[in-house]
């Protein structure tokens, strides 16, 4: 044993294990595990094992659920459901304090539980994702107390299928579980494969607290459980995990009505600009990366610095990067822990390989024993390095230089993905700029990794959609007032002409396709006969792509702002109002007045859909803010042929978006009659663009398109197609039944919420109390 003078030269740390004989107590009393359902558990069945990361060590048995554990378990929620929907919001409160209270009790003992089967140092296990798991069950106890005067005329939308990953077990479970048994939903949760106890653990306390039975289901497995969940019958479906998996599960319920929220994998900008507080940066790629063995899907993976300070940066971390201690996870001294699973440290063992044979240099990053990987990152990773735009999903970061903000903005951008940016900087001005253009659902600024169950967190692009947390997170667990639905009539197919054909019918050929603010023929040169009997362009695969770029060309649209886009609206319903005889008599006066009413009503809420801030850990100004998606591809319903596409484009575009839409395929002449109106109001080329043809066609072009973000599509036939269609870039489809669009004004809101993607943005705000310091709650 060292002396205390030898101590004092070397200042190395001694061990300072924590004690896990409890837990270790309770493994040796259960040693098999079986699933959770309806409010007991199940006999042990035939399984795997999980086991410690950092030893090999194997600490359980654990059942492998079926199909028919899975029917049993949803069985269970769907029986339980309407009871639990029924109590009143202070009851459920009631039971989700209970959770949180009894959860703080045994902190220690999840804490090492987490640590024993993940492999995460027991500092971050004990300091930061207990104490969060204890936030998210007090934060929705609120949610439930308020639900009847916060969310009037919402409900539970019933049973939620939940699968969450092995890197936060058990707060992807509160993540999960809070908002969707406060809003009063059921539900049936598989935890990951290889870490599965904190779950089984958390199903004890469910029975502690008296919370009723099946309420709360918990069957473990692989992910043929998952894939069984998937396609049992629930009402919803939340997934973190990889887009890969994401992918499947997005094809798998493709047409079946099911709710989905998918939180997929990231490959998040770490943005370090000139005047950065470098010493804070440094720290910020520990806490991002290092500190949980780089297995965080909103990890900063791809540092980005800027060129006048890259070597003195490098510098500073490197010298970081070899004081990190690693070692066995229960150590409160170990800064690195061990890597899940050996198959998770052969994959990046091997990214790291492909990397260094495209030219990367990597420094640190070295393999170890069992499941250890040191900290390390990767010099010289160009765009078209692998590691670049894989999730390595380990303690290796890239690095990668740049000169102007414009540039830092490009490259943090280059990638598929869109979850989290760190930004550093000591200008408020130029970290704000920044954080606006980045395109990620959260963006950190002078800071990582920041979470509160306050804070909506989800990603853009392919890291999926929808979002957990605060009341954002709630409306996914929820629905309003069910509209009045009216069934479409049935599409006719369009028979094409080509000029040749179409001449000496006596019908003068008037109407083009309206891309860019201009007429265009299609680019087929063909047409087909509309119920009005007029000849309509027949558009095509070239034509939506015309329409895209026209689209993508008129992004200043969202530049100008609520009250700039309003006043252009109110114009448009103006010139409208003006030609209320002219077009009344050709589609009808009522829809014709309907329509200039919803152009008003989608302008007055162009200023005034707001955003919020919210309440998170002192110190810290968390807006979330509502932005445009972008381009959006609409398709109208073939009943309404007026009003239907106007009800559709006004809100979008109120919310700053473009728009191509397809209006109704049998008779699309009002909507061109509305392009001749939109050419009198001011409204900037190409922030409509009108497609017509062959619905459902055109609507799998835009769902397949990569530059459109989001789509929506009306009707009750062919939502499955469009909604497979988009699984390759995982847009968000939103498609709905036909309706009464002379009353869609009174779910206009609705409408407003599907025209947005949440992005949180975490601004350091003034000094900490003191005695806060780092501490999360």
């Amino acid at each position: 044993m060292p002396t205390v003078s030898e101590i004092m030269d070397t200042m190395d740390y001694g061990p300072s294990v924590e004690d896990s004989s409890a837990v270790r107590d309770w493994l040796k009393q259960h040693e098999r595990f079986g699933h959770f359902i309806d409010g007991s558990f199940t006999p042990a069945g035939r399984g795997f094992v999980t086991s410690d990361p950092a030893t090999g060590e194997t600490l359980a048995q654990i059942s492998q659920g079926t199909a028919e554990d899975v029917a049993a378990a949803v069985k269970a929620a769907r029986k339980a459901q309407p009871k639990w929907a029924k109590l009143t919001g202070y009851e459920r409160a009631s039971y989700l304090y209970a959770i949180a209270r009894v959860i703080q009790k045994r902190e220690r003992f999840l804490s090492v539980l987490e640590s024993l089967d993940n492999g995460k140092p027991i500092r971050e296990s004990r300091d930061a994702d207990i104490p969060l798991v204890v936030r998210h069950f007090y934060h929705h106890a609120g949610w439930a107390e308020l639900m009847a005067d916060e969310f009037p005329d919402h409900s539970a939308i019933g049973v939620a299928g939940q699968i969450v990953p092995w890197n936060f077990p058990l707060l992807m479970l509160a993540w999960k579980i809070a908002p969707a048994i406060a809003a009063g939903n059921t539900v049936v949760l598989k935890p990951a494969e290889y870490t599965p106890l904190t779950a089984l653990a958390f199903a004890e306390i469910c029975q502690e607290v008296g919370l009723p039975r099946g309420v709360v289901n918990i069957v473990t497995g692989d992910g043929e459980t998952g894939a069984a969940l998937v396609e049992a019958d629930v009402d919803k479906i939340a997934f973190t995990g990889s887009t890969e998996v994401g992918r499947a599960i997005r094809a798998a319920t493709a047409g079946t009505g099911k709710r989905l929220t998918l939180e997929l994998g990231g490959k998040s900008p770490f943005i370090v600009m000139e005047d950065a507080d470098l010493d804070a940066a440094v720290e910020g790629v520990v806490d991002s990366i290092w500190f949980n063995q780089g297995q965080v899907c909103c990890a900063g993976s791809r540092i980005l610095v800027a060129e006048a300070v890259a070597e003195r940066f490098e510098t500073l971390l490197t010298r970081r990067m070899e004081t990190l201690r690693m070692g066995p996870p229960l150590d409160k001294s170990t800064d690195v822990g061990a890597i899940v699973h050996p198959v998770q440290k052969d994959r990046i063992v091997t990214l790291c390989k492909q990397a260094v044979a495209a030219g990367a240099d990597l420094v640190g990053g070295a393999p170890g024993e069992a499941c250890y990987v040191a900290p390390g990152y990767l010099r010289e990773v160009s765009p078209a390095n692998p590691a670049w735009s894989e999730e390595i999903f380990g303690p290796i970061a890239t690095l990668t230089t740049f000169r102007t903000a414009d540039e830092a903005i490009s490259l943090a951008n280059n990638t598929r993905y869109g979850l989290a940016a760190q930004i550093f900087s000591e200008s408020a001005t130029v970290a704000t700029d920044l954080a606006a253009q980045v395109k990620s659902g959260v963006v950190w600024i002078n800071g990582a990794n920041m979470f509160d169950a306050a804070a909506p967190f989800g990603g853009m692009r392919e890291s999926g959609f929808g979002r957990e947390g605060g009341r954002v997170g709630m409306l996914d667990y929820l629905s309003g007032p069910k509209p009045d639905s009216v069934k479409e009539k049935a599409p006719k197919t369009p028979k094409a002409m080509t000029d040749g054909a179409a001449s000496g019918k006596g019908i003068d050929r008037t109407e083009k396709l309206y891309i860019g603010g201009a007429q265009k023929r299609p680019d087929g040169g063909a047409s087909y006969r509309a119920a009005s009997g007029d000849l309509v362009p027949l558009g095509n695969r070239k034509d939506i792509r015309n329409a895209v770029e026209a689209a993508k060309k008129a992004s200043k649209w969202a530049a100008m702002g609520g009250h700039g886009r309003a006043q252009v609206m109110y114009f448009i319903a103006e010139n409208l109002s003006l030609r209320r005889d002219e077009l009344g008599a050709k589609h009808g006066k009522e829809a014709v007045d309907a329509a200039i009413r919803r152009l008003f009503h989608y302008a007055a809420w162009a200023d005034k859909f707001d955003g919020m801030n919210v309440q998170t850990k002192p110190g810290y100004l968390v807006n979330v803010i509502p932005q445009p998606f972008g381009i959006m591809g609409v398709i109208c319903p073939n009943d309404a042929p007026l009003l239907s596409l106007v009800s559709l484009v006004a809100p979008a575009i109120a919310m700053g978006n473009t728009v191509v839409a397809v209006p109704a395929q049998d008779d699309p002449v009002a909507a061109f009659d509305i392009a001749q109106v939109f050419d009198t109001s001011d409204l900037p080329g190409g922030v409509v663009n009108i497609i017509s043809g062959p619905k459902d066609d055109l609507a799998a072009v835009l769902a397949a398109h990569d530059d459109v973000a989001a789509l929506w599509y009306c009707g009750a036939k062919g939502a499955e197609a469009v909604e497979k269609a988009s699984t390759g870039n995982l847009k968000p489809v939103w498609s709905f039944e036909n309706l009464d669009w002379t009353k869609q004004s009174a779910h206009g809101q609705r409408f407003l919420d599907h025209a947005v993607q949440w992005k949180t943005v975490w601004l350091p705000y003034g000094a900490l109390p003191a005695g806060t310091g780092s501490v999360a709650y």
